[in-house]
């Protein structure tokens, strides 16, 4: 048998396994390329994106690139305000479990307040605390910056 048939019969075997590879490569990054990272590590505000925000140019476009959908949007009069939000976790506290104490919504479905009047109990946060804010308002047209506002807590 000639070399040429032996590399014939070998290579499309491998072509088709290097082919499922890459498939199956592509599946498991697509979601860290799309930014599910941010979403997921509650990183979805990078500071050096919200210096690239110039006031009176940057358009919504741009916006949406740098910060994907915005959490809360409000339309008013004004214009229209995106907020976006990031969190990290709180930190552990130590276990005592002599102050340990059972949470309201677990013992009871309703609670009686100051007035007697039934009220649902508050809800358990999720141990996340705020890490920062962006406040971005956008002109009367809804396309340009107006103004944008960023805080770190």
């Amino acid at each position: 048998m000639s070399e040429s048939k032996i590399k014939q019969t070998v290579l499309p075997g491998k072509g088709r396994r290097w082919r499922r590879l890459a498939l199956i490569l592509g599946i498991l990054l697509l979601p860290g390329l799309l930014g599910a990272w941010r979403i997921m590590s509650g990183e979805t505000i990078d500071p050096r994106h919200v210096q690239r925000i110039i006031d009176g140019q940057t358009t919504k476009n741009e916006v949406m690139l740098l910060f994907g959908d915005p959490q809360e949007i409000d339309r008013n009069a004004e214009g229209v305000t995106y907020t976006y939000k990031s969190f990290k976790d709180a930190p552990a506290m130590p276990y005592r479990p002599e102050k340990r104490k059972i949470q309201q919504q677990s013992d009871q479905l309703y609670l009686l307040d100051d007035n007697k009047q039934i009220k649902k109990p508050t809800i358990k946060t999720e141990g996340k605390i705020l890490r920062s804010t962006l406040l971005i308002r956008f002109k009367a047209d809804g396309q340009t910056v107006m103004s944008h506002e960023y805080k770190e807590y």
